[in-house]
């Protein structure tokens, strides 16, 4: 699952109970049937914009208490449901665990590069710095015309507001976590 329809699951139930529905009492302000309402909830579902208009609409909310990271003292993303945000068969395959928050000053990010991938990212703006840690493979990131080789249990700060990318030249491959800090 992606993390905007996990939000979306999280937000609908609690905007749901916080209004003393029940499903069935959502399905009819809503015009969205029962079982849809439940696999959203349960983030089995993919709704079109036109069901949330319908649900927003219904519920007089709007739209972005619907897709907004919810505020929790937890929230556990599982590797196995996550959806790629960005991937190239045979590169590499890039996941959005904590996208950017109005009141949070970093992204966090799960990247997965395959034998012989590489995966060039521009610029992510000024004042951009980028933490890098990887948990398998080996990393070789190029950064102003300079290779840095990035081992297992390793660690690489860089000010990321300019062109890089990520190879593995390696047998193995890399897997690795990048967070986006913004000054």
């Amino acid at each position: 699952m992606d993390y905007i329809n996990k939000n979306i699951a999280i937000n609908l139930k609690k905007i749901r109970i916080a209004k003393n529905l029940s499903l069935e009492e959502t399905a009819e302000q809503t015009g969205v049937s029962k079982s849809m309402l439940a696999q959203i909830e349960r983030g089995e579902a993919n709704p079109s914009i036109g069901c949330l208009g319908k649900i927003v609409s219904g519920l007089r909310v709007e739209l972005t208490e619907l897709i907004e990271t919810p505020m929790q003292e937890t929230y556990y993303i599982s590797k196995d449901e996550i959806v790629p945000t960005k991937e190239v068969e045979g590169q590499y395959s890039i996941f959005t665990y904590f996208p950017y928050e109005k009141d949070k000053p970093f992204e966090i990010y799960g990247m997965d590069i395959y034998r012989n991938g590489t995966y060039y990212s521009g610029s992510h703006g000024e004042n951009t710095v980028e933490y890098i840690t990887v948990a398998t493979g080996t990393l070789t990131l190029k950064v102003r015309d300079k290779k840095y080789v990035i081992h297992p249990g390793d660690a690489f700060r860089f000010d990321s507001d300019i062109e890089h990318w990520y190879c593995n030249e390696g047998t193995d491959m890399v897997r690795l976590t990048s967070i986006f800090s913004f000054k």
